[in-house]
């Protein structure tokens, strides 16, 4: 099963502000984000799954909390740590498991990840989440495509 990471990343690194994106809404990015994660199962923290109640994306959706256990949402089911969450998903059988945060969460997946699906928001922005630093020599790029509004990449984690 491969574990991917999507995000959209300010050029400063933030990613979010009083738990909403800080720059205006990009349809196109939206649009990508859905469609790519649309079909598979989602690992998220609790803060990140209350802000998306109302459009739950994925299949099904892993709640990583450290408070609450049960959800009043048919496909959404808890896990207490990054071994319960991966578990999960495979579980379900998934060919692949998205992880969409919050800060807290990329930084939890950040050393098992497969792969990085980054929105590269021009810009900075105050915030008060930020994703992870990394390393670009643990790193592959081998996708970026530009939009008008922002450029994707997808990076690959170096065989070690």
């Amino acid at each position: 099963m491969e574990l991917v990471t999507v995000a959209a990343v300010a050029a400063n690194g933030v990613i979010g502000r009083d738990g909403e994106l800080p720059w205006p809404s990009i349809p196109a990015d939206r649009r990508q984000y859905r469609d790519r994660i649309a079909d598979s199962p989602v690992i998220l923290g609790r803060v990140t799954f209350d802000a998306m109640r109302e459009d739950l994306p994925g299949t099904a959706q892993i709640v990583l909390s450290r408070s609450e256990r049960e959800y009043d949402v048919a496909s959404a089911s808890h896990a207490s740590n990054v071994d319960e969450a991966i578990t999960a998903v495979e579980s379900l059988e998934a060919d692949r498991g998205y992880v969409i945060g919050g800060a807290v969460i990329y930084g939890l997946f950040h050393p098992v990840v497969d792969r990085m699906v980054l929105s590269r928001i021009p810009g900075t922005y105050d915030g008060d989440a930020y994703f992870p630093e990394w390393q670009t020599a643990n790193w592959n790029r081998i996708d970026q495509v530009s939009y008008e509004e922002f450029t994707l990449e997808e990076w690959v984690r170096t065989p070690e």
